[in-house]
């Protein structure tokens, strides 16, 4: 069997090596660039409270929020959306606006969030 690599010059060698050096931390940044900035950037969780919150950092249901005055946000969590609402409920009271992903929280599942 013939060794291909070793019949190569030292500086063919090199530019192989070099290019798999290029590929390979190209490949890695666009894996790894752009998720975590846009992650970082939207919460996942939106609460708008009927009046202004008590503590600007808390810990609801194994849910951590960020609060300045009436509203509060959180990260995606695995608990379904009613159960992270009414949790927020039993921690600062009515919640006048949940949105979920950007999304409003239908009436009737708010009304049930309050209650």
């Amino acid at each position: 069997m013939i060794n291909t690599l070793s019949a190569l010059p030292r500086t063919g060698k090199f530019a192989i090596l070099a290019s798999a050096l290029v590929y390979t931390g190209l490949t890695f940044t666009v894996a790894t660039g752009a998720a975590p900035v846009e992650a970082a950037g939207a919460p996942y969780y939106t609460a708008k409270l009927t009046a202004p919150a008590s503590e600007a950092r808390t810990v609801s249901d194994g849910v951590a929020w960020a609060c300045k005055d009436a509203t509060c946000v959180a990260n995606k969590t695995s608990a379904r959306p009613l159960r992270v609402c009414r949790a927020l409920n039993r921690k600062f009271g009515e919640v006048a606006e949940f949105k979920v992903n950007g999304e409003l929280l239908a009436a009737e599942e708010l009304a049930k969030c309050n209650g």
